[in-house]
């Protein structure tokens, strides 16, 4: 008996919700399965670059605080893990979108036809991948990054995934950033005695919510990058298929 549409929608998102909040490794590629993307995993390739993002950002944000590089430091092996897994599920969002896309995939065929010899089709790995140079393929990236935004700015899909995910996994873990750091020595002393105290506010409610709020402006930053590059591959990938 078929799935139903509404159930099959129920399977997605039960994996989608194990793998980002469970961590559930499994429902990835049970997900890759059902997306009918097993077999396209190599060219799968985040580059999991936001934490290192992150800490950047957070250091130089941070700049004015004492121990500004420790806190970055902290904060990325805290989160790691969690923006890692995050940073998959968009990339794999964006490939499967740019996958399924017969529109774009039409038009992207239609170009590379008349640019690659079809025999050349047949053997290549990759097409337009990487290519940042030759003008009628840019001017078509270009308007699908152009689409997607248009898209983005109607259902809010990546901005609600996103800062979703940030309320309920992130947040908790910065507002408890402070037990992660090392207890600085504060010495304080007057003419006749000194005294030497550990401090355990290192950074106030204010300065977390800052930071909270700095980590989902990067998120969203890199979220919405990895998404468009992803779902580039995604259409490429797709125009080779149609070859193999």
């Amino acid at each position: 008996m078929a799935i139903e549409n509404n159930d099959l929608l129920s399977i997605y998102e039960g994996l989608i919700h194990r793998f980002l909040y469970k961590n559930d490794i499994n429902s990835i590629h049970i997900l890759l399965n059902l997306y009918d993307l097993e077999e396209n995993i190599t060219n799968i390739r985040p580059k999991y670059i936001s934490i290192y993002h992150l800490k950047k950002h957070m250091s130089r944000f941070l700049r004015k605080k004492r121990g500004n590089n420790l806190i970055a430091l902290n904060l990325g092996q805290l989160i790691h893990e969690d923006i890692n897994r995050l940073e998959l599920f968009i990339y794999l969002e964006g490939y499967k979108h740019g996958y399924y896309n017969n529109y774009w995939v039409n038009i992207l065929e239609k170009t590379i036809v008349k640019n690659i010899p079809v025999e050349r089709l047949y053997k290549n790995q990759y097409l337009y991948h990487f290519d940042n140079k030759t003008k009628e393929i840019l001017d078509i990236k270009n308007l699908i990054n152009k689409d997607i935004q248009e898209k983005e700015k109607q259902d809010k899909y990546l901005f609600n995934s996103i800062t979703d995910y940030c309320s309920k996994v992130l947040r908790e873990k910065i507002f408890s950033l402070n037990k992660y750091l090392d207890k600085q020595l504060t010495i304080e002393y007057n003419s006749k005695y000194y005294s030497i105290k550990e401090d355990y506010s290192l950074l106030t409610r204010s300065e977390l919510n800052k930071i909270y709020e700095e980590i989902i402006k990067v998120v969203l930053k890199d979220g919405f990058k990895h998404y468009k590059e992803a779902y580039w591959y995604g259409l490429n990938d797709r125009v080779l298929k149609r070859y193999k």
